[in-house]
């Protein structure tokens, strides 16, 4: 056959060419072993450190695998826990509520008041990452998605919830991360547990906040009220409301007013409505558990989880330091004490008009005992029953144990007219 000139220049630049090594052949076509895939792995699931604040450095050192994610292990002290003390004399509390109210006796005589006479230990960073993870959604979710979160760093635990392994982590001494692992876990693998995005960052951020010190046992108990709302609310996914709730049932603060729990303001709303009216016939619900009713959004296509913790009263989206409902009283772990039952019969007539020890104090201005009932009635004023100016007025009298009234307002919060 003749040469032509294409195949001699084929032929040519054949003859510079290397051959090609063909892979070992394995058992199954394109089978890899795991040697070959472990490094590569790893790498991938630890995060990088060099673009977020506040981590603390990764290696293979001080990260073990669990499951299928591999996390940060846990180089810190043992946390500091709230003491089991309360800062102030509860029979003092009662007395000076019961003056300025005799209807309080009858309420003390019927409720206990949980977070005030059951006292425990508590630990903040475990506490507020617990609330974050059940804001606006409901308590069973919450439950599954805090046994996950908790398992990431806790292998012996079982993959599914049960009531042993949830009556287990109540205890302040249950294991539970440490902010340093948390801030060492990179998005990707807290979502593994069940979080949105936004949580994954929330909760991250809290823990940047534990673990370089910004935030600390010791400076919240030291924290004056005012300055204990500005070093939480600088937190991603905290506001007010949880701030609120953080220091009537884990720091047992006596002088807080949570203006903006719709629970409490139709508790207030109930409690001076009866008193100013006779006329106005108030039943309070029975020992019977009540299934809470779904609430209807305000926007078409935008979805509120009711809470059963909480009584479906409220609920939101999941924006930056937004509070919905009763905000850690959902709490999945049960490091916050949940709110009070409704108060039950033979109590029925603690809400009816009785002689006080001093004149009842006089409605704030706008407000009469026809404005009350037609807000208790869905007229409300910027979205809420009381304004948080009413709201002070009203528990004027209370100070400076308004925590301890606030606390009986979610039982009076029950009754139906």
């Amino acid at each position: 056959m003749p040469v032509t000139r294409s195949r001699s220049k084929a032929a040519a630049a054949g003859a510079d060419r290397q051959p090609v090594p063909k892979p070992p052949k394995s058992g199954r076509r394109g089978k890899v072993t795991l040697d070959e895939v472990v490094e590569p792995a790893v790498e991938n699931l630890v995060p990088s450190n060099e673009s977020r604040p506040g981590k603390l450095p990764v290696s293979a050192a001080n990260v073990q695998p669990v499951g299928t994610v591999a996390v940060p292990s846990d180089p810190s002290p043992p946390p500091i826990l709230v003491p089991a003390e309360l800062p102030f004399s509860f029979e003092e509390a009662k007395q000076y509520l019961t003056k300025a109210d005799t209807r309080f006796q009858d309420v003390f005589a019927t409720v206990v008041c949980t977070p005030y006479q059951k006292l425990d230990r508590v630990e903040p960073f475990r506490t507020l990452c617990t609330t974050i993870l059940g804001q606006q959604i409901s308590w069973m979710a919450a439950r599954s998605i805090c046994h996950r979160f908790v398992r990431l760093y806790n292998s012996s635990m079982p993959e599914k919830p049960t009531e042993e392994s949830m009556a287990e982590m109540k205890s302040v001494d249950a294991f539970f991360p440490s902010p340093q692992q948390v801030v060492g876990t990179d998005i990707a693998t807290l979502r593994t547990a069940g979080l949105s995005a936004r949580k994954a960052e929330y909760v991250q951020d809290l823990a940047a906040h534990f673990a370089d010190g910004r935030l600390s046992t010791e400076k919240l108990l030291a924290a004056k009220d005012e300055e204990l709302y500005t070093m939480l609310t600088s937190v991603r996914g905290i506001g007010r409301v949880t701030v609120d709730m953080f220091a009537i049932f884990s720091l047992r603060r006596s002088n807080i007013l949570p203006v903006g729990d719709l629970g409490v303001q139709r508790g207030l709303c109930l409690w001076y409505l009866s008193l100013h009216s006779d006329k106005h016939p108030i039943t309070v619900s029975s020992d019977k558990k009540k299934t809470p009713a779904k609430p209807k959004s305000a926007k078409k296509g935008k979805k509120i989880v009711p809470n059963e913790a909480n009584g479906g009263m409220e609920g939101g989206d999941d924006s930056d330091n937004n509070d919905t409902g009763i905000s850690g009283s959902g709490d999945p772990a049960g490091t916050v004490t949940n709110i009070p039952p409704p108060l039950t019969p033979p109590v029925t007539e603690i809400l009816k008009t009785k002689p006080l020890s001093q004149p009842p104090p006089g409605l704030p201005d706008g407000l009469s005992v026809a404005t009350l009932k037609s807000r208790l009635s869905g007229k409300k004023v910027k979205g809420a029953l009381l304004t948080p100016s009413e709201m002070e007025e009203l528990t004027e009298t209370w100070k400076p144990y308004r925590s301890l009234g606030v606390y009986y307002m979610w039982s009076v919060a029950t009754a139906e007219e």
